[in-house]
């Protein structure tokens, strides 16, 4: 049974040293690109203005921000939203200018420079304390679910399966991080709920995968490691591959169809699936295989009650 086994198991755990110097050049590409391009923070985190305008025909980008810049606005960020005829405008931190008095005065500007009717569509504002804040306490939220799946993992499995399932969490934080970075795709809190959302993903699919290599690791003897964890990772490599295709047609949907609002929602999201499941099959799994990880350590100690075996010896 175990020959068969064998014979009809894909050897993942032959590619671990090919997929560790990919995730090791990932991993440093993205800390590169965090520490020179940086993120481009949103307003949720940066504080400022944000106005969204409707024009009548499609607005040329280049022709607004002189204008902006003739007018004071040098700071100003203006890109398209959705389509041609749908800007954005990001200004920076004021004091003592209301944002209601700002949008006026910024919509009187496009409309006296280009002739067209230009329509407020919404306005938001955001204070640089607030900004400061949530960008601590989204720090905060990423590093307290980290610690709280390591403790998890090490009470229901074992230490090495917890370690192994941080270190590819925070390998798929780390990856998805520096996609943004690269891109320099705007970095706001729908994105930072998406990245949430992403470690809750793979952890799923790492735990699924830790309990079937538990599980083997009981049932399989006289195998080697490596051969228990191939043998975990293709059985259930169907159950990892359906989840995976179903979870990224939703995600293709409300990349394509869901409109800006979501747009980085979704972006994050596609990739934090995609490196999701690398992750649980090569990352967390060739930490565990990497520290040790043994039939010993997952079996259960038997513990014998006093005087057990004296009862068994009386007729």
């Amino acid at each position: 049974m175990q020959i068969l086994q064998l014979k009809n198991t894909v050897a993942f755990m032959s590619y671990r040293k090919y997929a560790f110097i990919f995730s090791v050049l990932l991993m440093i590409a993205s800390i590169v690109s965090l520490a020179t391009n940086k993120l481009n923070f949103g307003l949720d985190f940066t504080g400022g203005t944000l106005i969204e305008v409707g024009f009548e025909k499609a607005a040329d980008l280049e022709a607004l921000r002189t204008v902006m810049e003739t007018n004071g606005f040098a700071d100003a960020k203006i890109q398209f939203y959705g389509s041609s005829r749908d800007v954005v405008i990001r200004l920076g931190l004021r004091e003592d200018v209301k944002a209601e008095m700002l949008g006026n005065e910024v919509l009187e500007i496009l409309q006296s420079s280009t002739g067209q009717t230009v329509d407020m569509r919404r306005i938001e504002f955001v204070g640089a304390s607030v900004g400061d804040e949530l960008a601590e306490q989204g720090g905060l939220a990423m590093l307290t679910a980290l610690i709280c799946i390591l403790i998890y993992v090490a009470f229901r499995f074992e230490w090495r399966f917890a370690i192994g399932s941080v270190v590819a969490l925070f390998h798929d934080v780390l990856l998805t991080l520096g996609l943004f970075s690269v891109l320099q795709l705007e970095f706001d809190l729908t994105v930072l709920a998406a990245i949430l959302a992403v470690i809750g993903y793979s952890l799923n699919d790492t735990i699924v995968v830790s309990d079937r290599i538990r599980e083997n690791f009981r049932k399989i003897r006289n195998t080697e490691p490596e051969d228990v964890i191939n043998i975990s990772l293709t059985q259930t490599l169907s159950r990892t591959f359906i989840t995976s295709i179903t979870t990224l047609l939703v995600l293709a949907a409300l990349f394509f169809k869901g409109g800006a609002l979501i747009h980085g929602f979704a972006t994050a999201l596609l990739f934090g699936v995609f490196v999701g499941t690398y992750s649980s099959i090569y990352v967390a799994s060739f930490v565990a295989l990497a520290l040790g990880i043994s039939r010993d350590d997952l079996i259960p100690e038997v513990i014998e009650k006093e005087g057990e075996d004296q009862e068994a010896m009386m007729p």
